[in-house]
């Protein structure tokens, strides 16, 4: 049964599809990791699931729903969390409007709501053709807004005080960072879910600068872990009846766990 299910097309766009979700996870996550802004990747995925609510309600696609949504809350996080002691409660306001709204446009939707309740944990087998080339092209544009603005955006991320000592743009930076990451967690919320997606973005950077203290070998073996986790997990919901998503959450957490007590025993010794 699992050479048979691994020859389906649908497998494969859903190995495709993970794939593009891991790469642009891990390398956003890495430098969400080291602006301590774990808690805005919740906050964007839960509104995302709020956008796709919207879109029901208003009788568009779920997954543009979840995109622009995304984007917008993207978008507030940035400009209203540009110093870092106003990060959470900045994040918990938009979060708390934000699900309001959701349960509001939930309660107004005449038709069944199941849709975009799969969002909240994932569907990757369900992910179409149109889907995955949609998928590629954010996992692409994440990764060269990225490669763009490598350099600035480590030193932002790492020490932002000098960087803007240094005439570095951390303000833009901080808005790049939150829109990246919010493209970043529309495609990840059609892979693992909305209450999921922390696995794919904040488990692989935090295990990754667990391993090294370079930034760049930190964000390489991010994408590596989140490759692993989520095409592991793939192929054991294969062989076994149970959700993908659990599979991917569990392996990117013992890795997560494997490295705290590597680094641990390292410390130790």
């Amino acid at each position: 049964m699992f050479t048979q299910l691994l020859d389906q097309q649908f497998v494969h766009t859903a190995m495709l599809a993970a794939a593009a979700a891991a790469i642009a996870c891990g390398a956003i996550g890495s430098f969400v990791v080291s602006r301590n802004a774990s808690f805005a990747v919740h906050a964007t995925s839960e509104l995302g699931f709020t956008g796709a609510a919207a879109a029901l309600y208003l009788g568009f696609a779920p997954v543009a729903g979840i995109l622009g949504g995304s984007l917008l809350v993207g978008l507030a996080l940035g400009l209203l969390s540009l110093r870092g002691r106003e990060r959470d409660s900045a994040i918990g306001a938009v979060l708390a409007v934000g699900l309001g709204t959701g349960v509001l446009f939930l309660s107004l939707y005449p038709g069944y709501a199941s849709r975009a309740f799969a969002l909240l944990f994932g569907s990757v087998f369900s992910v179409s053709n149109g889907q995955l080339l949609e998928l590629v092209a954010v996992a692409a544009i994440v990764v060269a807004a990225i490669a763009a603005t490598y350099r600035p955006l480590i030193f932002s991320s790492v020490d932002p005080q000098v960087a803007a000592a240094r005439g570095v743009p951390v303000r833009a930076l901080s808005v790049l960072t939150f829109l990246l990451l919010a493209l970043t967690t529309a495609e990840a919320i059609q892979i693992v879910g909305a209450l999921l997606v922390l696995s794919l973005v904040i488990t692989p950077a935090a295990a990754a600068q667990r391993l090294t203290a370079n930034p760049t070998d930190a964000m390489l073996l991010g994408i590596v872990i989140a490759l692993v986790s989520a095409e592991g997990g793939i192929l054991l919901s294969l062989a076994h009846p149970w959700p993908a998503s659990f599979f991917i959450t569990a392996i990117s957490f013992l890795i997560y766990a494997g490295a705290r007590v590597w680094t641990g025993v390292g410390d130790a010794g």
